[in-house]
């Protein structure tokens, strides 16, 4: 592509980058940064394999904001001693149009988020990012994504589900846990939405396989419908317990009470829907695991 297409390209869509970067992140400076940041990431990258530019900056912007998230929380920053940096780049009327929209209360609440639950919230709430757009960015599947989305959401609005849904689906989810046990495949496809995808990320597909003449599953990255799902998990579970997930009912392997591996539910209708096998360590530790 022509270098001064690609700038002008670019800056078309500043505007809206700088807008993601800062309620990201919180400070105009530093979305300057990760803006300048991103233009560097397109300006080195083989920008003619590039279909959708808009979608493509979006992505590497989001990761430029996630890495400056990790770093500031590694480096044990509470950003809450202080308020939200104002806006004080470009032009004022920007600036005021910019801190505006975002809100300063919001931004005070986005501050208590964890990195990865701030991006999705800010990608899906305030952007409309699909969950597999975000999932991809987090390099988790889009049910983790919407986890995370979903707890930062209850945080911000300073809510929690209601206890009779709640309650509903833990009897879902030790149903489920039951009857894989008991190894009961009709108990399990009663459960399991005919339509329901079951998906495992890579160290899960990869501890499968070589534990595999120890009687472990032949997992795969994303496997659907309800008898394949059914078949995985008959007569599973032994060692798993039931735990509330980022404040919803979930399962996880947890040997000598240290977390290995987590399962996500998303419950719809009455049935299972989805189900997500975690076990990569960094994402473990960003959810929030209650054993009951």
């Amino acid at each position: 592509m022509d270098d001064d297409w690609l700038a002008e390209q670019f800056d078309a869509n500043r505007t809206r980058l700088r807008a993601v970067a800062y309620r990201m992140l919180g400070s105009v400076s530093e979305a300057d940064d990760a803006v300048q940041e991103t233009w560097l990431k397109l300006s080195r990258s083989d920008s003619e394999s590039v279909q959708n530019l808009g979608g493509w900056l979006t992505t590497a912007l989001a990761r430029v904001c996630l890495d400056m998230l990790r770093t500031r929380r590694s480096r044990r920053e509470d950003s809450l001693e202080t308020a939200p940096e104002a806006p004080g780049e470009s032009s004022p009327e920007e600036d005021l149009a910019l801190a505006d929209a975002t809100g300063s209360a919001l931004m005070v609440v986005l501050e208590t988020l964890v990195p990865a639950e701030r991006v999705a919230f800010v990608l899906h709430d305030l952007f409309d990012l699909s969950f597999e757009d975000i999932g991809r960015i987090l390099e988790r599947t889009p049910v983790a994504a919407r986890q995370l989305a979903s707890r930062a959401r209850r945080r911000v609005r300073g809510t929690e589900a209601p206890p009779a849904d709640l309650a509903r689906h833990r009897e879902l989810v030790e149903a489920f846990l039951a009857a894989s046990r008991d190894g009961d495949f009709d108990r399990l496809l009663a459960v399991l939405s005919p339509d329901v995808v079951l998906r495992a990320d890579q160290l899960a597909v990869t501890t499968a396989a070589a534990r595999q003449r120890h009687g472990a599953p032949d997992l795969v990255p994303e496997l659907r419908g309800a008898e394949a799902v059914a078949t995985v998990f008959k007569g599973r579970a032994q060692g798993a317990v039931s735990a509330l997930i980022d404040g919803e009912p979930g399962a996880v392997w947890a040997p000598g009470g240290q977390v290995r591996a987590a399962f996500l539910f998303t419950l719809e209708g009455g049935q299972i829907a989805a189900l997500d096998i975690v076990t990569e360590p960094g994402n473990l530790t960003e959810l929030d695991v209650r054993i009951e």
